[in-house]
């Protein structure tokens, strides 16, 4: 009895932080457009390519997610204060890792995204020269009908 009071124990102070957060308000430019249309078109083009690392599907422009609020927030901000998409982009990724981004640049730790689907067409492409190369082989070998 006393071994599950504690571990409920732990498991509320463990949870307690998590409620907390969906519990807080949204950050201000988590749901407000920027005064600009110009930084806000910017703003918004970024945050589709983006994302939302709690849905995953998602990227933070579509997401609902307290997270992807937060996101859009420091990406309104950013392009407030006068940095580049890029730049903005480029912090994101340092911040959470290259899963943040749907465009993936080619580098030490992505370049396997490009090159497997190139290798999986050429296995592809040699067993299917194979198996043609063998069918025509055996239909031209084979018996005549008499």
């Amino acid at each position: 009895m006393r071994g599950a009071a504690l571990i409920l124990a732990l498991a509320m102070l463990v949870a307690s932080p998590t409620l907390a957060q969906d519990s807080l308000p949204p950050a201000p430019y988590a749901y407000q457009q920027l005064d600009d249309p110009e930084q806000e078109a910017q703003a918004t083009a970024l945050m589709h390519t983006l994302r939302c690392l709690k849905c995953q599907s998602q990227s933070i422009a579509d997401s609902d997610a307290p997270m992807a609020g937060d996101m859009r927030h420091q990406v309104r901000t950013r392009i407030a204060a006068g940095e580049s998409p890029e730049q903005i982009r480029a912090w994101m990724v340092e911040r959470y890792g290259d899963y943040v981004s749907y465009e993936p640049k080619l580098g030490a730790n992505t370049w396997p995204l490009f090159a497997l689907p190139l290798l999986m067409l050429a296995l592809v492409a040699f067993v299917l020269r194979g198996r043609l190369g063998r069918a025509k082989g055996e239909g031209e070998t084979g018996s005549k009908p008499q």
